[in-house]
């Protein structure tokens, strides 16, 4: 007997960033755990990997991901989530990223 697999079509809910957390797209792997993201105010920062990412989630360069800077260097933070690019389309008609930040020509 084949079991049927129920195809679920529903999109899951947006991650939206909440009071200081910021919206960045990955410029380079450092390495260690690190990346360097260009964020939506201006800064640039070096994230950190958290442990429940490592070896779960792949991270390359144009990747839209959502940072908590750390409150004692706001040049440094953590990356809380990764927006696949179906969210991604969906941050840009809301007018939270605009394509061309997307595409690195900001």
């Amino acid at each position: 007997m084949a079991k049927d697999k129920k195809v679920e079509s529903t999109p899951r809910d947006l991650t939206l960033p909440t009071q200081g957390q910021i919206l960045c797209v990955v410029e380079e792997i450092i390495g260690a755990d690190f990346l360097k993201v260009r964020c939506v105010d201006g800064v640039p920062r070096v994230c950190r990997i958290p442990g429940k990412y490592r070896r779960r989630v792949w991270f390359s360069g144009g990747d839209v991901v959502l940072v908590q800077p750390w409150d004692f260097q706001q040049n440094k933070g953590d990356i809380i989530y990764k927006y696949s690019k179906d969210e991604v389309r969906r941050l840009i008609s809301m007018g939270l990223l605009s394509k061309e930040f997307v595409e690195g020509a900001v």
